[in-house]
């Protein structure tokens, strides 16, 4: 299972890079107002209706991506904490203890008369 995990992390990073990438490349919605009135649409990759509509497929296509393996690294990460559980890692157990007598004294104040004095 662990080479399904790396497979998994390998994912993750490259669609992370690649929704960044598709993140930037597109424009915002006041760029629209330009290509309305002729502003070089024919100059354009994707056409004269712009990159709309394949750039949001795209990125949402790959934020689909992204959140599976999100999710699917959440699960690993749960498998792999019960593993380390029942490995006999051991736990910390508060106790209640009675505190130490010189700490009740200094806490209360009346052992202020046990340090020695300076002269």
């Amino acid at each position: 299972m662990d080479w399904m995990e790396t497979l998994v992390v390998v994912v993750h990073v490259v669609i992370a890079v690649a929704l960044v990438g598709l993140v930037l490349i597109q424009q915002g919605k006041g760029a629209d107002a330009g290509a309305a009135f002729g502003g070089g649409a024919s100059q354009t990759v994707f056409g004269s209706q712009g990159s709309g509509s394949f750039l949001t497929r795209m990125t949402t296509l790959l934020a689909i991506v992204f959140f599976v393996t999100s999710f699917s690294l959440a699960v690993f990460a749960k498998q792999r904490a019960e593993v380390a559980g029942e490995a006999g890692i051991p736990t910390v157990e508060e106790s209640r203890q009675a505190p130490v007598q010189g700490a009740a004294e200094s806490e209360t104040g009346s052992g202020a008369s046990e340090l020695p004095e300076l002269e």
